[in-house]
């Protein structure tokens, strides 16, 4: 459905614009199955005063993302809104964080596909007349049903049509003189809101043709294949079975014979899966020989990054978690206590980590978008980046266990949106 068009696909409607200017409460929801994948979305406009539905939209959109398919509720929303009373005021509640503070001004729209929508959005009242909310997802029931039935009807082939619980809302819209059933848009209002998206394209990347617009509910370009990491954490060295603490600050150890072993079988899985096009290490010795034993299996180089070295422990280094216990029991339950606390002996803190990781993240998908990469690399790397990829605290890491050689996987999507496919996956390894 056009972002832009007044008759969104699939509005019901009761009751007709009022005289004077009203207040209507918008709530809207946008999902994706896979994300991107099968999506949907919906949205209510409710009488301020009094809490009645007075209109409902939803639309399959075919393949688009989880972020697309919210502004494209937003969208819908509001333009029901609008058709019911132009000079209206609108509070718009959602559970999408990201929408909310884009549509509000407080953070920075970076994704070129978001941009066109907000921009289309912003227009439909004039600016001062819409306010933003976010509400938890257990308030926003109503559109979240309506997005899902969009998203079932769709997988059957059909179009979205109001359920038996919206039974008393179509007949009073039908009482008022509204459609029946779902209603489409006119080719000429098609047409317009086209223009409407391709215009707020060119305002959004100066300089850069607009795309086109793809022709299932002229929804945003398909965004393409995701940058996917295949985390893998590095054999075992003499001191991983003896669980002794051994970050980058340490003696630096090199492979024991069984972490050997089970490098050569992780690389034999991977050789036939067949899917990694990049291998790159942390430069440690014990990342780097894990590295060149699956790559040469793989037939590919190793790139070796600084950003995916494990953290520094400090005085910690080479003592089992009794040892620093007993040694330095303060400086231990500081840093079990807060991600800020950095461990004896100038050691990295878990926050100082994260800032690390995630920028090393940011170089790594703009480097390798739409491409398949074997990143070798740590027990604390590797958490930070599903932790990342899950929007967690970063309290979850001590919540999170790997084992040597084991596997874990995120995608990466060029909206900003992470997907965690795998977690510490040793079955190769049987």
């Amino acid at each position: 459905m056009s972002e832009a068009d007044g008759g969104e696909q699939g509005t019901q409607e009761s009751g007709a614009p009022g005289s004077g200017a009203r207040e209507f409460v918008v709530e809207a929801d946008g999902g994706s199955r896979g994300n991107p994948g099968p999506a949907g979305y919906g949205a209510v406009v409710l009488d301020a005063a009094s809490g009645e539905a007075l209109a409902e939209a939803a639309e399959y959109l075919g393949t688009v993302t989880n972020n697309v398919a919210e502004y494209r509720g937003l969208l819908a929303g509001l333009r029901a809104a609008h058709e019911l009373d132009p000079a209206a005021r609108v509070h718009v509640r959602m559970d999408s964080k990201l929408v909310v503070e884009q549509m509000s001004g407080r953070w920075k729209i970076k994704h070129p596909d978001l941009k066109p929508l907000a921009a289309v959005a912003a227009r439909v009242f004039p600016p001062g007349r819409v306010t933003y909310e976010w509400i938890p997802r257990e308030r926003n029931k109503h559109a979240d049903r309506l997005a899902n039935e969009a998203m079932d009807a769709g997988a059957r082939g059909e179009q979205w049509s109001p359920s038996a619980s919206t039974a008393a809302l179509d007949a009073s819209a039908g009482a008022a003189g509204g459609a029946s059933g779902p209603a489409g848009p006119a080719p000429a209002e098609a047409a317009k809101a086209d223009a409407d998206v391709r215009a707020a394209q060119a305002v959004a990347t100066p300089g850069v043709a607009a795309p086109d617009v793809a022709t299932p509910g002229w929804a945003p370009p398909d965004l393409g294949a995701p940058a996917t990491f295949v985390l893998l954490r590095h054999g075992e060295t003499p001191l991983t079975p003896q669980k002794r603490f051994s970050g980058s600050g340490g003696t630096d150890p090199s492979l024991s014979a069984i972490g050997r072993e089970q490098a050569e079988k992780v690389a034999a899985a991977l050789a036939r899966r067949g899917t990694i096009q990049a291998v790159v290490s942390s430069p440690l010795a014990r990342t780097r020989e894990t590295a060149a034993i699956v790559a040469a299996r793989l037939g590919l180089d190793v790139t070796v990054d600084d950003g995916l070295r494990e953290t520094d422990f400090g005085a910690w280094e080479g003592l089992t978690f009794a040892e620093v216990s007993e040694r330095y029991p303060d400086d231990l339950n500081a840093w079990l206590a807060s991600p800020q606390a950095r461990p004896t002996g100038g050691g990295e803190s878990f926050a100082t980590t994260a800032t690390r990781i995630a920028a090393t993240r940011d170089k790594l998908v703009a480097a390798h978008a739409g491409r398949t990469v074997l990143l070798v690399t740590h027990v604390t790397p590797i958490k930070m980046l599903v932790r990342l990829a899950l929007g967690a605290p970063l309290e979850s890491l001590y919540r999170m266990e790997l084992s040597a050689a084991s596997l874990s996987a995120v995608a990466y999507y060029a909206d900003g949106n992470a997907s965690v496919r795998l977690f510490n996956d040793t079955s190769h390894l049987r």
